[in-house]
């Protein structure tokens, strides 16, 4: 299948206030009538739902808060540069994001590079996984890692054996650190292995991270059948990924698209409901948990739902952007960092972006968020220093910070699915996928769990 190009020019990548796209030329924009659904939340989640609602031919209208669509995978203009909101790591195990994405007329093969996963810290630790059919890439490729003693390989290939033959399903629900200690897994294995893929899939620490949602991902990745482990490194911005050849797609089943449109009121309706006073058969809340309570509060029968989120706790998510000349290239694409501070840092020229542009992602809280960010730049500077050699200075640096990027992954925390207390109202969203921590994956899989929920009429 070929990839359909974007328009050189979407509504959504610098929209008036209140604007919408998707009806004719002279015509008022609205997709209204029998079996209407409303979509609040145009991230992954609610654009995965109205994707997969306008593949089975319901109307959709889609509200967005934001000019853009893309929520907290989007692209975004920072002097001029077109960048992404935050450096995102798609893996071979996404499967339904990839289905997704297919289904709006893309191909993901022209979209991403797919490399076979390679874990390298300069000078530390390396580890790659050879093209071997499961489970000997992975046994393979853990008893050639470099820097890893001769016993913990081996014991990270037994834990690997009993987590498979126990379904992945651990007996209770655990801290990751405290679930590795009872497994005996230390030394490099477990510091430039587990718990960094922890952190990166969590954006939670593993003193703090679930054990049988880490477990899950294990399962689907590490675990799971020769491709699902490949890194998928985008070839262009987030918006051009999804958001856009959605926003298409969806435009051409007579779908609309309102962006920067804030919804304030959501009233029960007769047998549907009333959203901002337009008048839709069902809806779906595709907004991250900390704004739902402001569409439910005044809502008795959803009192349940909002003292659960009331639980939740934040992580932040920082992605550090630092401009070198030209010249500067990473020697593989994605590199892990061991100082103090860095956790991965990501080649921009290798997807897409301009040559010498490197991405620094941070991920959960810790001592960065004290620095400012030209502290931070030149803490991370000095450590790929310490990594790589010397380099020139940046000429050019940039930090987008987001304080409550992702919720908490801890143990046994309470989620809902998309079913709410009143007919016709659902939730997607990652935090509603109970099986996957707040990632793409885990955001398009609640959207497509919602669109089905309504389709089949529940």
């Amino acid at each position: 299948m070929r990839s359909r190009p974007p328009p050189r020019r979407w509504p959504f990548l610098g929209r008036p206030k209140g604007a919408s796209f998707g009806a004719r030329p002279g015509e008022r924009p609205e997709v209204s009538g029998f079996g209407q659904v409303a979509v609040i939340g145009a991230g992954w989640a609610g654009l995965a739902c109205a994707v997969e609602l306008a593949a089975a031919g319901r109307p959709v209208v889609v509200f967005e808060a934001s000019r853009r669509l893309g929520g907290r995978a989007r692209s975004v203009e920072l002097d001029g540069r077109l960048v992404d909101n935050g450096q995102h790591l798609l893996v071979g195990a996404y499967a339904e994001t990839l289905r997704l994405i297919g289904r709006t007329g893309a191909d993901p093969a022209q979209l991403f590079w797919r490399l076979p996963l390679r874990l390298d810290y300069p000078g530390a630790f390396r580890l790659r996984l050879p093209e071997l059919p499961p489970p000997w890439h992975l046994a393979a490729g853990l008893l050639a890692a470099e820097s890893a003693s001769l016993r913990d390989k081996l014991s990270a290939a037994l834990f690997m054996q009993r987590l498979k033959l126990d379904g992945f399903r651990l007996r209770r629900d655990t801290t990751v650190a405290a679930w590795l200690d009872a497994h005996r897994q230390h030394g490099a294995i477990r510091r430039f292995l587990w718990e960094p893929l922890c952190l990166a899939a969590l954006n939670t620490a593993p003193q703090r991270a679930s054990a049988q949602i880490f477990a899950n991902v294990l399962r689907d990745s590490l675990g799971g059948p020769r491709g699902a482990t490949d890194l998928l490194l985008q070839r262009s911005d987030l918006g051009r990924i999804f958001p856009e050849h959605a926003a298409h797609y969806l435009t051409e089943k007579g779908s609309e698209i309102r962006c920067a449109h804030r919804v304030r009121d959501l009233q029960r309706q007769g047998n549907g409901w009333q959203v901002d006073g337009r008048q839709v058969d069902q809806v779906v809340l595709a907004v991250a948990p900390q704004h739902v309570p402001a569409l439910l509060v005044s809502r008795p029968a959803h009192e349940p739902l909002l003292r659960q989120i009331a639980d939740y706790d934040y992580e932040p998510i920082a992605t550090v952007y630092l401009a070198y000349p030209e010249a500067v290239r990473l020697p593989f694409p994605m590199l892990g960092l061991t100082g103090p501070l860095g956790q991965w840092v990501f080649d921009r020229s290798s997807q897409g972006g301009p040559a010498g542009l490197l991405a620094f992602v941070l991920s959960a809280e810790g001592g960065w968020e004290t620095l400012t960010d030209d502290e931070l730049a030149a803490t991370l500077h000095a450590e790929l220093c310490a990594a790589l050699g010397p380099l020139p200075p940046p000429r050019w640096q940039r930090s987008i910070r987001e304080r409550r990027a992702t919720f908490r992954c801890r143990p046994d925390l309470p989620r809902p699915g998309c079913e709410t207390a009143e007919r016709g109202l659902w939730l997607a969203g990652d935090y509603t996928c109970s099986e996957y921590p707040a990632t793409i994956e885990g955001a398009v899989r609640s959207g497509v769990a919602a669109a089905r929920a309504v389709l089949a009429g529940k």
